[in-house]
């Protein structure tokens, strides 16, 4: 079996995906706040061989079940949130290999704003930095930014795809490798005839000018994607160099995958190289038994209120709609459809009831819970990757930072014994570590042609 890539799944708020867990006398995920908080984790993820911190991201309130807000606020259920990209600097300060994975949405920003945010970040973190590409879900996030509803999800797919051309224009086409001579004698800083202005003229987007940021380590930060609906595919196997995926089953997640893979090589592009991670919630403990017993006593806490919370939010479902055990059916939505279709029509032998969903959701989210000693983990570690066909894992957590720390300790060893991460932590950028031949996009990318006619054509060229 090849290399295990493992990320920490985490966010700027309390309990992400363990609903109510922030009761739990040892989760500290309130103290998300707090920039030692970040700090602290960052470290303890880069010396037990995560590969990168993921940190996902919301704009607005989960409000669907029950048609309100309330449920989410009395359970912390992403919310209050905070800015994730704020805490990153400081977080690459104190460590030298370790990346750093942030979602974005592209829906409520300029990229010529965000490509800026985001080369600053890679600068700064000397090319630790992956852009997580999301279109936002929540239709409390368009209200707040100023829209009357949520933009269709294909139309915010097709947004992106003219989107992601600004931002390959501004990374890959403005700026030549030797622009800046910081040349002393000469007086030039940077080689006017070398940056281009990138006369963007679009159905969405007008960007005339030059970016403003000499090129970072990677140029392009390395790019993520979530989104496993049919156009969600689409856009993935064009854009992404690694995609997120979710499901409660090996075969759930399988199907995904092999589409995602199918799709890619349609577009030209070795499926290999797009890395695939699955979600995963570990509970481990020296012994098997001692787990079980943890997940017991994590399980009392549940909130299923917070839990239903989650899922409208994700789905655009309110189950208070439901029957505690009436079957669960697909409706199709402005919202994260994958989500709901893993727990409806992706695995036609298995019908999902709010009381059971309940259950699930409320630790680990979309994904499972695997429970076990250190070896027990790593083998269903391993079973996922031989039988779902991923690449790594997003690790979610039940306290924070608890359950990374006990997979430091204890899975991580486990993992390295059996040749499946590296014993060191590995150095140079994030694309080289997740198995880039170099840290700028490969050739076969559809931004490097950006590049590449940049180099032989300077009719952008600035006066």
């Amino acid at each position: 079996m090849s290399r295990i890539y493992l990320n920490a799944f985490d966010m700027a708020c309390v309990g992400h995906q363990a609903a109510g867990l922030w009761r739990h006398p040892e989760d500290q995920s309130h103290r998300y706040t707090d920039l030692e908080h970040w700090i602290q984790l960052a470290r303890t993820l880069e010396e037990g061989g995560f590969d990168a911190l993921f940190l996902a991201d919301v704009l607005g309130v989960y409000d669907v079940f029950q048609r309100s807000r309330d449920a989410a606020v009395v359970d912390a259920a992403q919310f209050p949130v905070n800015d994730p990209v704020i805490p990153i600097s400081a977080m690459a300060a104190a460590t030298e290999t370790l990346g750093f994975g942030v979602t974005i949405s592209l829906t409520y920003e300029q990229p010529y704003a965000l490509t800026r945010r985001l080369t600053t970040l890679d600068h700064l973190t000397k090319g630790r930095v992956a852009w997580n590409i999301v279109t936002s879900y929540l239709d409390s996030a368009a209200r707040n930014m100023g829209l009357k509803k949520q933009i269709p999800h294909d139309q915010r797919y097709e947004i992106a795809e003219e989107y992601l051309e600004v931002c390959y224009k501004l990374w890959e086409a403005s700026w030549e490798d030797d622009a800046v001579r910081r040349d002393a004698e000469a007086g030039i800083y940077t080689d006017p005839a070398k940056v281009h202005d990138i006369n963007h003229e679009g159905e969405y987007f007008t960007v005339p000018g030059p970016f403003l940021c000499e090129p970072s380590p990677q140029r392009t930060p390395v790019l993520f994607q979530a989104g496993t609906s049919p156009r969600g595919v689409q856009f993935a196997a064009k854009h992404a160099e690694a995609v997120f995926v979710s499901g409660p089953t090996t075969k759930i997640v399988r199907g995904s995958v092999d589409k995602l893979r199918a799709a890619v090589a349609e577009q030209g592009r070795d499926p290999r190289s797009v890395k695939v991670f699955a979600m995963l919630t570990p509970v481990v403990a020296e012994t098997g038994e001692q787990a079980r017993e943890k997940l017991r006593d994590y399980q009392r806490l549940v909130s299923v209120p917070g839990a239903f919370a989650l899922f409208g939010g994700w789905t655009g479902v309110d189950l208070a709609e439901f029957e505690p055990d009436e079957p669960l059916r697909y409706v199709e939505s402005d919202a994260n459809r994958s989500a709901l279709a893993s727990f409806t029509t992706a695995d036609p032998d298995r019908t999902w009831t709010p009381r059971e969903l309940g259950r699930w959701i409320g630790l680990g989210g979309r994904g499972p819970v695997v429970t076990g000693s250190p070896s027990e983990v790593a083998d269903e570690l391993e079973r996922w990757v031989e039988e779902a066909d991923v690449d790594g894992f997003n690790l979610a957590y039940v306290t924070n930072p608890g359950t990374f720390v006990d997979f430091a300790r204890l899975v991580t060893p486990e993992l390295r014994k059996r040749g499946l991460i590296p014993e060191g932590s590995e150095r140079g950028t994030l694309r080289e570590r997740l198995g880039g031949k170099g840290p700028r996009l490969a050739e076969e990318h559809p931004g490097a042609r950006y590049r590449r006619a940049a180099a032989v054509d300077g009719a952008r060229s600035a006066n």
